[in-house]
């Protein structure tokens, strides 16, 4: 069914196009194409005759058909396209230079038969048959088409529109007649399997989607709207630009076709799309037919200004310059050039030479609104032309030769054309045009030709049919008068390097005739510091900023994700870049670190003075009840003590680590034990005042040293194996504070440590034992009951410091350890020396050794 209803739509195109099967027996492998006269057209005899079709008429005359008569013969209708008018003397313009040259093709007369397709495709159809099949009325009863009697040409330019002219290749592909077109763009058409004979002086919209694409990119643009003319070209080339668009990053707000044979409420409705859309920026793949039409609708009820991107077909009409709504448009269009002796050649149209072709007769009619028969069916004015018409006067697209872009695609064209005909007949100078030659030998030639046009213009094809692409970018700039202006600001070269083929060469005017270019996003960028978050069921352009998590940064706009600094690294406040962490530690010149300092000298200087002190009152009965020897080597521990909290300030070192923990045990060992040998001695002592006792002897000086050493000896070797086994060592603390590091000494050995801890805490404890069992001994100064309070101190303070060192952050941990070395060290000094002290310089008369003994009345202290 589905082949059926195929063939009855290709017979009844047939048969709009002027087609009928023959009336005698058909035979399934002939090929029988019959032809009517030819239509109106511009014509001249020639050795060799090139066909052309151009779209002179948008429209062609639409009757019913009823299958069951001739259909009538297609005609054009509607408004002539004075722009495609020109193109088509543009042809006649280069045969007639050809033939006047004499390095191409001498001696040889080219001729033409142009005729006007009205942008249809059952014309072009019908044009393309009559080119392969002849002019007369013949039939041809030949076994294959390709054997059927030489074509009426040897090559054909033209179409302009990618419509008819993709219908038309469809038909000289089949027998190889090379087309030539300078202006059909759709990138179909590079398609050598489909459109084998296809050739184009103007680049494919491949190209220039690509082009625009970049350009939307360059500009910033990516949230844009789309239209575009539903047909091949429109369809073909939104298509290329769509995924080249996708390929950049440009999301579409929407994408909107339309044609201008199409219902009026379809357009209405795609200006209300315009009108409605948020994007400021409109990308038009639009035939100039359909853009018009466009414009004129969007003028009844003006949208908030939009930038306009047009693409050639459109942007480079002079017929636009009216709309000033699209003012500060831009996009590319063929580069403008000169062809010298057409604007000469175009105005030498005269009354007698329009009278000539139906085609020049409307020309001449229409322009000055008169009739050259007598009676006339365009001007709609009964006036006769009476010679006076001045067509210099004109002011219309015909006589436009300011910018001839379009133009000069007819007139590489024809010369492509002219070039291949004369590598197959001519050698050299010399030609014959007696030598028969079929077009597919002209096909063959016009793939190797490569030439200078005579205006200086490269004319070369690659392997599928196709020139280098050259863009100019073309802007809409507001002239002085308030009047539209082509301006080119830029070029587009597909042969340059990739990401150097689009330049900007000058300032661009953007829509409302101003300097900056304007925005059009859906969503605005993300600066540095953020990230993008696709909003959901939204296109990947619609997005929310996300600021970038702790720890990580963005240093780029519209970024799609964040980074995370490295350990030793933190994001700055914006969170753009990584910053080095701050160091921290307890530094010699913090507040802190001095006020600890001038603690910790100050002790050592307290216990020095005690020992200046006790040394010169060395035999004074107190110092002497007091184990002058133990109290001197106390106060130098003391010294010690206080001392080693200065090598827990200033920068952590592998040496300072193991120092200070080694110097803080071993010192603080030795200040116990030389508490708990005083305490010893006075419990001795007063075992020893008891009848029969001779304990002392068992206890002396020489016993009181060597337990002081043992004691000591104990926590070395505790520090040995620490040190040997794994010892402390600086350590950055990158858990602690996320924003910086506490540079600080590592443990090493967490039991190694506590051991330390552990065995000073077992020899105070021991020490606070046995002085508060001889807290209450008889004695006037009895000393154990100072020992007693000074290890109850020290025993408060250490039990408090655990807690506080593991809780305290970063250098108040070391804070906290100078600070219980320091108060526990002046808890010693003062519970056990001041008292003694004061009696030595205060009261000297309570030191004696009756006072000591308690023989005399004491005094309150």
């Amino acid at each position: 069914m589905q082949f059926i209803l195929s063939f009855l739509s290709f017979g009844s195109l047939l048969l709009m196009a002027g087609f009928r099967p023959a009336a005698s027996k058909l035979n399934p492998v002939s090929c029988r194409l019959w032809a009517e006269p030819q239509q109106p057209g511009i014509f001249m005899n020639g050795d060799f005759v090139i066909g052309g079709v151009f779209s002179i008429h948008f429209y062609t005359r639409s009757d019913q058909i009823t299958y069951t008569s001739l259909p009538p013969q297609p005609q054009c209708s509607g408004s002539m396209d004075f722009r495609e008018l020109r193109f088509a003397r543009a042809m006649e313009f280069t045969i007639h230079e050809i033939n006047n040259r004499t390095d191409l093709l001498p001696g040889i007369m080219l001729g033409f038969e142009i005729h006007d397709s009205c942008s249809a495709v059952p014309m072009a159809i019908k044009l393309g048959f009559q080119f392969a099949n002849g002019k007369d009325a013949v039939f041809n009863d030949s076994e294959l088409c390709v054997e059927s009697a030489a074509a009426a040409v040897p090559a054909v330019i033209g179409d302009s529109p990618s419509t008819p002219s993709i219908s038309m290749a469809r038909i000289l592909g089949l027998f190889r007649i090379p087309q030539v077109s300078p202006y059909a763009t759709c990138a179909c058409l590079s398609d050598k399997r489909q459109y084998p004979a296809f050739f184009r002086t103007i680049p494919s919209d491949h190209h220039q989607a690509a082009a625009l694409a970049r350009m939307v990119k360059y500009f910033g643009w990516t949230w844009i709207g789309a239209v575009r003319s539903d047909s091949d070209y429109g369809n073909n080339g939104m298509a290329s630009f769509l995924k080249a668009a996708q390929e950049e990053g440009i999301c579409v707000e929407y994408s909107e076709a339309y044609y201008r044979t199409q219902p009026r409420s379809k357009l209405e409705r795609v200006a209300n799309v315009i009108r409605r859309s948020t994007a400021r920026v409109v990308v038009a793949f639009l035939a100039s037919g359909d853009m018009r039409f466009l414009l004129e609708e969007l003028a009844r009820d003006p949208p908030p200004p939009l930038q306009w991107i047009g693409s050639e077909t459109w942007i480079t009409d002079p017929e636009f310059l009216k709309f000033n709504m699209c003012s500060g448009a831009v996009g590319f269009g063929i580069p403008q050039s000169v062809i010298p002796g057409l604007r000469e050649f175009l105005l030498e149209l005269t009354p007698a030479q329009a009278l000539k072709s139906p085609l020049l007769t409307e020309f001449w009619e229409r322009s000055f609104s008169c009739s050259l028969k007598g009676q006339s069916d365009f001007s709609g004015s009964a006036r006769e032309c009476d010679g006076s018409e001045d067509i210099s006067a004109l002011k219309n697209p015909y006589l436009d030769t300011s910018q001839l872009r379009i133009t000069n695609m007819v007139y590489k064209a024809t010369y492509a054309i002219a070039h291949a005909i004369h590598s197959i007949i001519c050698k050299d100078t010399q030609c014959d045009k007696t030598i028969k030659f079929a077009p597919w030998q002209i096909l063959n030639q016009l793939k190797k030709v490569n030439f200078t046009t005579k205006n200086g213009y490269r004319v070369t094809f690659d392997s599928n049919g196709d020139p280098v692409a050259v863009y100019e970018l073309i802007n809409w700039q507001i002239k002085k008068d308030g009047g539209l202006n082509f301006v080119t600001v830029g070029n587009y070269d597909s042969s340059k390097p990739r990401g150097q083929e689009f330049s900007i060469s000058r300032p661009v005017n953007w829509v409302g005739g101003q300097t900056e270019v304007p925005v059009s996003v859906c969503s605005e960028s993300c600066p540095p510091g953020t990230r993008k978050a696709v909003q959901k069921g939204k296109p990947i352009c619609c997005y929310d900023c996300i600021p970038c998590a702790e720890g990580e940064i963005s240093n780029s706009t519209d970024s799609l994700g964040c980074e995370r600094c490295s350990p030793e690294f933190w994001p700055n406040t914006k969170q753009d870049s990584c910053l080095p962490k701050p160091v921290e530690f307890l530094s010699w010149d913090d507040t802190l670190s001095i006020i600890l300092t001038a603690f910790s000298v100050a002790g050592a200087f307290m216990a020095v003075c005690v020992a200046v002190v006790f040394f010169k009152h060395r035999t004074s009965p107190i110092v002497r009840a007091n184990n002058s020897e133990l109290s001197f080597l106390l106060l130098f521990s003391l010294t010690l003590c206080f001392l080693c909290s200065l090598t827990f300030i200033g920068r952590p070192s592998e040496w300072s680590c193991m120092l200070r923990h080694t110097a803080f045990g071993i010192t603080f060992v030795l200040c116990i034990s030389c508490v708990l040998g005083k305490t010893i001695v006075v419990l001795m002592a007063f075992r020893a005042t008891l009848p029969g006792s001779n304990v002392m002897k068992w206890f002396g000086p020489p016993q009181q040293r060597l337990s002081v050493l043992a004691f000591t000896l104990i926590q070395v070797l505790i520090c040995i194996l620490w040190l040997k086994i794994s010892p402390p060592f600086p350590l950055k603390n990158l858990m602690h504070y996320k924003e910086r590091i506490i540079l600080e000494c590592g443990l090493g050995s967490a039991i190694g440590f506590w051991a330390v801890l552990g065995y000073i805490g077992l020899l105070a404890l021991l020490c606070f034992v046995l002085a508060f069992l001889a807290r209450k001994l008889p004695d006037n100064f009895n000393e154990a009951k100072f020992i007693t309070f000074s290890m109850l101190i020290f025993s408060a303070v250490w039990i408090t410091f655990i807690p506080a060192y593991v809780s305290s952050p970063g250098k108040f941990t070391v804070a906290v350890e100078i600070f219980a070395i320091l108060a526990s060290s002046f808890g010693m000094i003062i519970c056990i020396f001041a008292p003694k002290c004061f009696i030595i310089v205060c009261r000297p008369e309570q030191n004696t050794k009756k006072h000591l003994m308690g023989k005399v009345p004491s005094k309150a202290l």
